[in-house]
């Protein structure tokens, strides 16, 4: 048996976090069966870049037959020059025009429905003919009996475009006998762009960028019937603009009756000559004009911005739009969309800042269609690299999508980012192969977290007794899997790390972790490393033995960790759109997502438990082991993890709660909708009736928190010092959870950020909404006095809490009689001008206000999302922000501190660009690309002793809040 640890960590606006340790499990040794014929298969062989001579190639199998045990694949190259020089996630073999791609040792199962993908570098003469056909272990692949077909017809594959690019999409379908195409869906890269009901089947998709590997154009057709075809897809280049341009510094805006707007105007590279550009209204309302009427610019000013101003008459209507054109000759043309809108409309406010996020050139998403954590990439919180994202980003996603649709009433962009969320952030069954040798009586192996990263690695002991997993053989009985559903907290997006998938080097998308030890290990501390860990890179057990140790030799495994108030998140979202496209009768075009919402639900109450799933009280290793579910606290703790042996053959797989439970992670809202609306009701049993008892536990913790002031303290836990000791006598206690003042991590304290605030309230406030409730009612009558006694706003600028610090602590709980906390403080430390929570804490108050009737909340609510768009700039908005912190990242380990990456003496390894991982290294040691980030040079000043670095950042989830909230004001007070 081998031991993984694996772990989450929050991290916000200068917040550190670190995390407790998850350990590994019992170990289940079954033989090999046979590898079987798939009964039916596809194959989507993709192009994904091609250069002179070359390319590289993608290939994604989906098996539709019986289980597999292993598989190989065989194709035909149409010309004998094309040839595979390298592969990957797959053991290539070629003879003549003959290849044979077969699986390797972590991703030879394959489920019926389970896909996989592999790739390869291939070299090419004058033609690079795509194979047309495909078996799987020797069976045919993309049959089409009973199934509609769908063909792109053009553009044709490695068709180059120059940005920004209009690609026009057509594609031909057809049906079998006796039935129709009902529609035909268009694709890139598996987002979903429009769907078309009426032959011919077209779309044109505009303003596409420039990037260096081929988009994926598909298209999948769909019968009367319901049945789905195979996915068409076709492989296009777009190439950087050669041509000079006018450039605009804003692709919306908006202007209301008898006001103005400005944008800016530049051209893009210097011209010969002097240039007059030319402003003017090209289409729309004639009561929207723009002035000066040109402007010229020369080859010395070509880069310095001018301004055009916008005006709308009197007149204007509400609602109506124009589009403002910025021309030259010979050059491409820039364009603004125009909407008239009352000022401060807080629903135009939400559709320039979703038409801000959704813009292809301002770089919230990957190519992939995947969320970034933020557009610049200089940057450490939770996520240690802009360019990756989290769980969080995802679930940000679906809420903007939510609200999307309840303006536009097209739901497709709302379940494209469920369908990418599967897609990249949720393990597949190849991405968790052995969870059928998980033994739910034996779940893990116990380890004891410890304070300092020094103390690392921890020893494993299979002495210590652990209880039984309640809730495993339920929730394979309900979906026939043993896989689990649930979000894995962190991506590498680009692989900027390089680890690729299960070390092969290239994949993007790729899982990740980092904080591992303890809650002294800040962002600034932690050595990253893959979620499948195959010892390619590191030191000799790759990662693992930084971690834990035990006295047999690691073996190679994969683990993953869930953020449970990511997947909550998702499910609060999936609520409100299946609330919304049932006001439009649309309840139908979101009913998967729903499903699969509450599948993801059923999946979360793993977050309920201990981490070795003991008793609640637990005050000794030796404590009773839990039984049924005498092991749930019926919170939502910090994580759940889950892992396993990459070795099919000799598997082993474990599975863990958290015993650290949070405030800022419950969401009494996505509870509410767990256990009450019967469209989520999970498949599980006993599910309904855990989500009803989690419901009133959660709002109990928050009464049983809250401060004589009003602020929400830190929260319980059932492992004090990570060992399950007997906490200090005295210590308050919550259904025999031990209070702890900063649960999980302290480097700073993980209560002191005013944002985890306006996080959980806000849910609370949402179910206060909607069910009235007097105990949600009571918190959220004392919260909010203490909230606003500390906001101050202007018409153009605001302050908020920031950072906190608690002296008290609670009484015990007693459900019957709570009592008042007098003995619990909180002094507000800081203030601050954060917009992601300010919008969540606008998004609170409107709530609130929505069903109390409070008229100073609503005034706050309005007056904060004023304020903010007075930080509007073309991306989104943003504020200036000071990291002194980031002087931490050029830290040695010290002793005597603490602080600074700990590497035990005499271990030593490399990152996958050959980093040096050893005792003396520093954050940018193991992360030298950063020394090739644009914004480097600021931090490399500071370093070197000058001024602390200012950033402007465009984080995804705080641009999504600061929209939301728009949109829930509009909503709410149509009136204003």
């Amino acid at each position: 048996m081998r031991s993984p640890l694996s772990t989450r960590s929050r991290y916000r606006r200068g917040l550190a976090a670190s995390a407790a340790v998850l350990l590994a499990a019992g170990l289940v040794v079954a033989g090999s069966s046979p590898a079987q014929a798939a009964a039916g298969c596809t194959v989507v062989y993709r192009v994904q870049s091609q250069w002179s001579g070359g390319f590289t190639g993608d290939i994604a199998i989906t098996n539709s037959g019986d289980p597999l045990s292993s598989w190989k694949l065989e194709y035909d190259f149409p010309d004998a020059a094309q040839k595979v020089s390298q592969g990957w996630s797959g053991t290539y073999a070629q003879s003549g025009q003959h290849v044979t791609v077969s699986n390797v040792a972590w991703n030879g199962t394959l489920g019926t429905g389970a896909s996989v993908s592999t790739g390869f570098n291939g070299t090419f003469g004058s033609a690079n003919p795509v194979p047309t056909a495909f078996t799987l272990n020797g069976t045919a692949c993309n049959q089409t009996a009973a199934v509609p077909t769908v063909s792109i017809s053009s553009p044709a594959a490695n068709t180059r475009f120059t940005a920004p690019a209009s690609i026009p999409i057509a594609a031909t379908a057809t049906a079998t006998s006796g039935r129709t195409i009902s529609k035909v869906e268009f694709y890139h890269d598996g987002l979903l762009l429009s769907t078309d009901t009426t032959a011919p089947y077209a779309y044109t998709w505009d303003s596409v960028p420039s990037q260096t590997a081929a988009y994926r154009l598909q298209a999948i057709s769909f019968d009367s019937t319901g049945a789905k075809s195979a996915t068409a897809d076709v492989p296009v280049f777009v190439d950087p603009s050669t041509s000079p341009a006018v450039v605009a510094d804003a692709t919306s805006l908006t202007v209301a009756p008898g006001e103005t707007a400005t944008f800016k105007v530049a051209l893009s590279k210097a011209p010969t000559a002097d240039t007059t550009v030319a402003i003017a209204r090209t289409t729309g309302a004639t009561t929207v004009s723009a002035t000066p009427a040109s402007l010229t610019f020369t080859p010395a000013n070509w880069n310095t911005a001018q301004t055009v101003t916008v005006a709308a008459t009197a007149a204007a209507a509400l609602n109506s739009t124009a589009t403002i054109s910025a021309t030259a000759t010979g050059h491409t043309a820039a364009g603004v969309a125009v909407t008239v809108a009352r000022a401060g409309d807080a629903q135009a406010r939400f559709a320039q800042l979703y038409s801000d996020i959704k813009n292809p050139a301002n770089g919230y998403f990957s190519p992939d269609g995947v969320p970034y954590h933020s557009i610049e990439t200089l940057i450490d919180e939770a996520p240690d690299h802009g360019h990756e994202t989290t769980s969080e980003a995802f679930s940000y996603w679906l809420w903007l999508e939510a609200q999307q649709g309840r303006v536009s009433g097209d739901w497709a962009p709302f379940n494209a980012a469920w369908t990418t969320m599967e897609k990249y952030i949720i393990p597949s069954h190849a991405d968790q192969p052995t969870n059928d040798k998980y033994d739910p009586s034996k779940p893990a192996t116990y380890a004891s977290e410890y304070p300092l990263p020094s103390q690392y690695p921890s020893q494993l002991e299979p002495s210590v007794t652990v209880g039984s997993d309640p809730l495993a053989n339920e929730l394979k009985a309900a979906y026939g899997t043993s896989d689990i559903y649930g979000m894995h907290w962190l991506l590498d997006v680009d692989n900027v790390y390089g680890f690729g998938r299960c070390g092969d080097g290239t994949s993007k998308n790729v899982y990740i972790n980092t904080f591992q030890r303890g809650p002294q290990e800040s962002t600034f501390e932690t050595v990253p490393q893959p979620s499948c860990d195959t010892f390619k890179h590191g030191g000799p057990n790759g990662y693992l033995d930084l971690f834990t140790k035990d006295t047999n030799a690691p073996a190679k495994q994969w683990k993953y960790t869930n953020a449970p108030d990511a997947d909550a998140r998702a499910v609060q979202a999936a609520y409100w759109a299946l609330t919304w496209a049932t006001e439009q009768g649309k309840q139908a075009q979101v009913s998967t997502a729903v499903a699969n919402a509450a599948k993801m639900g059923d999946y979360l109450r793993y977050s309920f438990y201990d981490k070795y799933f003991k008793t609640p009280g637990c005050t000794s290793k030796s404590c009773p082991a839990g039984s049924g579910k005498n092991s749930s606290n019926n919170l939502m703790s910090w994580y759940y993890a889950w892992g396993g042996a990459t070795d099919t053959s000799a598997g082993w797989a474990w599975r863990i709660g958290s015993s650290h439970n949070h405030f800022g992670y419950q969401n009494p809202m996505a509870a509410w909708v767990l256990s009450n609306n019967t469209a989520f009701t999970p498949k599980s049993p006993t599910a309904k009736a855990d989500w009803a008892a989690s419901l009133n536990r959660q709002v109990e913790f928050y009464q049983w928190l809250q401060s004589s002031e009003g602020a929400i303290a830190g929260g319980a836990t059932n492992n004090w010092n990570g060992n399950y000791s007997a906490p200090p006598a005295g210590t308050p206690t919550f259904y025999d959870l031990a209070y702890v003042e900063a649960p999980v991590y302290e480097d700073p304290p993980s209560n002191r950020w005013f944002g985890m605030q306006t996080w959980s309230l806000e849910r609370l406030a949402e179910y206060y909404y909607l069910t009235g409730n007097a105990k949600a009612k009571a918190v959220l009558d004392k919260w909010v006095p203490w909230a606003l006694s500390h906001t101050t706003l202007t018409a153009t600028s605001f302050r908020i809490p920031s950072d906190m610090e608690w002296t008290g602590a609670p009484a015990t709980w007693n459900a019957a009689s709570p009592a008042a906390n007098t003995n619990l403080h909180v002094e507000v430390t800081s203030y601050g001008q954060d917009l992601g929570v300010a919008g969540s804490y606008a998004k609170l108050l409107t709530y609130y206000a929505a069903k109390s009737g409070n008229a100073e909340a609503k005034a706050a609510a309005k007056g904060l999302l004023d304020a903010i768009w007075a930080y509007k700039d073309p991306k989104g908005v943003s504020v200036a922000e000071t990291r002194a912190d980031y002087n931490r990242m050029d830290d040695r380990y010290d002793a005597a501190t603490g602080q600074g990456i700990y590497i035990p003496p005499g271990w030593s390894g490399k990152m996958p660009n050959g980093d040096e991982i050893k005792p003396g290294v520093s954050f940018l040691d193991i992360r030298s690309f950063y020394k090739n980030d644009p914004d480097y040079p600021k931090l490399e000043a500071y370093l070197n002793g000058g001024p602390a670095p200012t950033f402007n950042y465009h984080r995804f989830w705080a641009q999504v809040d600061v929209a939301t909230g728009y949109a829930d004001f509009a909503r709410l007070f149509p009136n204003g």
